[in-house]
């Protein structure tokens, strides 16, 4: 278990990423994104497994069969970790690594899963639940005169919103 963690440590380290240690055998880090500004992920030694968990998006407010569909039909092409739903719908990243398992190596290649998979679909994943929502956040904007910037990525959205 000591070794799992002076593994997550140096790579934490030798990453830049900011983390702390709430307890012994627990990392919690923010990973930075393009789309998502960050994404929180947690990273737990236990006895014989490191458990991984990281947030994406909450449970989404429409459209929820093609967006959880979209998280099943995407989960056959992950690596190391897997779409999960909480007891809420809130989506997360899960994961699980036998402690024999753990090298920088994999650990690296662990939080790019969870990085890529979090910030790289997280448009996908806002577009399908949230539609509704960015077309409504747009218009409140537009007609207080506020900036757009932060919703370009949705302009096929809001196009008609105009």
């Amino acid at each position: 278990m000591a070794a799992a963690g002076r593994v997550i440590e140096q790579v934490l380290r030798e990453s830049d990423l900011p983390w702390e240690s709430p307890r012994p055998g627990t990392y919690v880090t923010q990973l930075p994104g393009t789309r998502k500004l960050s994404t929180t992920c947690q990273l737990i030694v236990g006895r014989h497994t490191l458990s991984l968990n990281a947030f994406v998006v909450r449970r989404p407010d429409e459209n929820h069969e093609a967006f959880y569909r979209w998280l099943l039909e995407r989960n056959l092409r992950l690596y190391g970790v897997t779409y999960a739903i909480d007891h809420l719908g809130d989506v997360y990243l899960s994961g699980r690594l036998p402690l024999a398992a753990v090298t920088a190596e994999e650990v690296d290649r662990l939080l790019g899963s969870v990085l890529e998979n979090a910030d790289g679909s997280f448009n996908v994943l806002l577009e399908l639940g949230f539609a509704s929502s960015i077309r409504r956040e747009y218009a409140w904007r537009v007609s207080r005169g506020e900036s757009t910037r932060n919703l370009a990525a949705f302009t096929h959205l809001t196009s008609e919103v105009d």
